[in-house]
């Protein structure tokens, strides 16, 4: 025996121990990505670095035996800088993706690639179980979401991307009127939360508040929940059946909801935090920018968010004649087509940029061409012409693109003297959102100069003690997915809040990704053209002629072929992958080396029971010499020298033509999926 100083504790130690193994004994954990316990230390992933005092660098734990009075530190910020370093070397050429593009991209991060596994095998519960898992809105994402995931999808590369929101409408269609899937809810709390306005981010929030035990009660300044859901998206889009039906299974968790308890009116701030554990602040962007020219008091001028409200409210809106609605996004689309729908006879979107830059949806702005709305692009108001107290008219100036702007668009710029009129009855103005900050500042909630909710490091507290806020309130104007993902977030800071917990950011999603869309090989991607199902909709006279819900919704068939579609990308262990997990650890920056070579290889999938994925192979080593030392076979082993080094079978063979017994041990050992299979799991003492 020995003794050492490890962190600057004296301890007794066998003598011819490692480094590394007496940390284990001593449950300190050092990272390790080549040491493996059938193997002696090879010293070839150099993560396991500490500091030995008196030795002129870092030396490798897994290699080094402890003597007689050494000392050695374990954790100090040059070891984390080494490791991180270290951890950056080995993704500068790590060509994978370890979640799939389409859940990366994801607001709420669904695994999206598993509902659609269980939606192929007729699981729809288990496919609904899964969105719920983040998103407990999918009846109305699957008819609202702006679908990032579609655009991300690699299916792009083939042909067109699966229909990811079709999909998932159908399985939480299917589970609604099947009524199957229950989310499991924790014992009471005895804690009591309170939360403001009942839309996407409170919804979102109280669910899995709820789900953890806590008491949840609503409070909304409006006639019935759902904020934005209910008064800002027409009944065509999301029937208001089906809106109800989701907020339902939220109450029947126990969740409370009063209507018509404004903050500022029928409640205080000051009372709740009186009488609730915490408080969450998700009212939303319910504020309305006006065109800022000359003439828009006259009558017939009305906001595009007032408009569409009070669709939502019931009341009887008159429309008729020409219509201008001005306005990019889907607020001004949304409004447009609602126009026609109420007998307008011409309805014209101005926008100041082109077609491209419009934040509208896509398919939101090509089914609204189809139905007949005009969109004249390049366009922005100066001036409304009354005559008689009452729109007659507005006048625009033609518009050209500047530069980029700092949303990265490019930037309209008036054209001198290229002023023109469109004879108009009504002017709709859908050109922005914003919180009510006034309220907000009354509460005693500081705003930013864009109104909204300041909220520290990320935790979604606000500057008020046990009250938190998400959504747009928050973040401004965004989607109903992102004020989704922001309440399951701000449910979780509260839950820990009432538990006497550190409350920390979120840190952002580690992963890694073969790239944009157009960095990608299509060879990569061979794979059969299969046709995107087609959403059965209304016909066009159907549509105008009442406010009938405009896509039908697929059928189990086609939910299953659109699932069938799906590339399965992704790592098959991104969860377990101890490469990823030490970079998530230790913060590895994935951009240090971006600029440099990456290798790309061939899969090797010959062999049926193990598949081969050199790409993501770190040269560790270990499977390599467990197939030579341990298994003395040598179906694998270093090829190349330098940077071209790799492991793979000798003499150019893939792994079937090898004598590869599939024993699994290297797949065992492989710290990565550069070796997989379902029947071998990875070696849980390691990850």
């Amino acid at each position: 025996m020995v003794k050492i100083s490890l962190n600057g504790k004296e301890v007794q130690v066998k003598e011819n121990a490692t480094i590394l193994e007496v940390a284990n004994e001593y449950n300190i954990d050092i990272p390790t990505l080549c040491n493996d316990e059938k193997l002696a230390p090879f010293g070839s992933c150099w993560l396991c670095v500490v500091e030995v005092e008196g030795a002129k660098s870092l030396v490798p734990s897994c290699a080094t035996k402890v003597r007689e009075g050494m000392v050695v530190r374990t954790d100090t910020e040059n070891i984390k800088k080494a490791r991180r370093l270290c951890l950056e070397l080995l993704f500068s050429d790590h060509y994978g993706d370890c979640l799939p593009p389409c859940q990366a991209t994801c607001p709420a991060g669904v695994d999206i690639k598993k509902y659609l596994a269980f939606t192929r095998e007729g699981n729809y519960t288990e496919a609904v179980k899964v969105i719920k898992e983040n998103n407990p809105l999918p009846l109305i994402c699957g008819r609202v979401c702006t679908r990032p995931c579609e655009e991300a999808c690699r299916r792009n590369i083939v042909d067109e991307p699966v229909a990811i929101d079709f999909v998932k409408r159908f399985v939480a269609d299917y589970d609604n009127q099947n009524g199957s899937f229950s989310p499991e809810v924790n014992k009471s709390s005895g804690k009591k939360v309170a939360l403001i306005g009942a839309g996407p981010a409170s919804l979102s929030a109280a669910y899995y508040l709820a789900i953890m035990g806590h008491a949840c009660t609503i409070y909304e300044a409006l006639p019935k929940p759902g904020g934005m859901l209910r008064y800002g998206i027409p009944e065509y889009r999301l029937p208001k059946k089906v809106l109800d039906d989701e907020i339902k299974k939220i109450t029947d968790l126990g969740v409370e909801i009063k209507n018509n308890m404004a903050l500022g009116n029928e409640i205080t701030l000051e009372d709740l935090r009186k009488d609730y554990d915490a408080v969450f602040i998700g009212t939303g962007a319910h504020g309305s920018y006006k065109l800022g020219v000359e003439g828009e008091d006259l009558e017939g001028i009305l906001s595009g968010i007032e408009f569409l409200r009070d669709m939502g409210l019931e009341k009887e809106v008159k429309l008729k004649g020409k219509i201008a609605i001005v306005g990019g996004g889907n607020t001004a689309i949304d409004a447009a087509r609602t126009s026609l729908r109420l007998g307008a006879d011409e309805v014209t979107i101005v926008y100041r940029r082109t077609e491209k830059e419009m934040p509208a949806n896509d398919i939101e702005i090509k089914e609204a061409k189809h139905e007949g709305v005009n969109l004249h692009f390049l366009a922005a108001p100066t001036k409304v012409i009354g005559e008689n107290g009452k729109v007659k008219a507005i006048e625009c100036i033609k518009m050209e693109l500047g530069e980029p702007d700092a949303s990265g668009r490019q930037r309209p710029v008036p054209i001198e003297g290229s002023n023109f009129t469109i004879d108009i009855d009504f002017v709709i103005a859908a050109i922005g959102q914003f919180p009510q900050a006034d309220i907000l500042q009354q509460e005693g909630f500081e705003t930013s100069r864009w109104k909204t909710i300041v909220t520290k490091n990320g935790s979604y507290v606000t500057n008020l003690e046990g009250v938190f806020a998400a959504g747009d309130v928050v973040t401004g104007a965004a989607t109903a997915v992102e004020a989704i993902a922001g309440g399951k977030k701000a449910a979780i800071s509260i839950d820990r809040y009432l538990k006497g917990e550190k409350l920390e950011g979120f840190k952002n999603l580690f992963t890694v990704s073969k790239g944009a869309l157009e960095e990608i090989d299509k060879n990569e991607f061979e794979e059969e053209r299969k046709p995107r199902q087609k959403m059965p909709e209304l016909n066009l006279d159907e549509r105008l002629a009442s406010f009938k819900e405009v896509e039908l919704g697929l059928d189990e068939h086609q939910a299953q072929e659109e699932a069938n579609r799906c590339l399965k990308c992704g790592c098959e262990i991104e969860k377990d992958c101890i490469l990823r997990n030490y970079g998530m650890e230790y913060e590895a920056n994935l951009e240090k080396f971006k600029g440099g070579k990456k290798h790309k290889y061939p899969l090797d999938l010959s062999y049926t029971k193990i598949s081969r994925d050199p790409n993501k192979c770190i040269r560790c080593g270990r499977c390599a010499r467990i197939c030579v030392e341990v298994k003395k076979i040598g179906a694998l082993g270093f090829v190349n020298r330098g940077f071209e080094a790799i492991i793979d079978p000798p003499f150019g063979y893939n792994l079937a033509q090898t004598n590869c017994d599939g024993c699994g041990e290297c797949v065992i050992s492989c710290p990565t999926a550069a070796l997989y299979s379902e029947e071998f799991p990875k070696n849980k003492a390691i990850l």
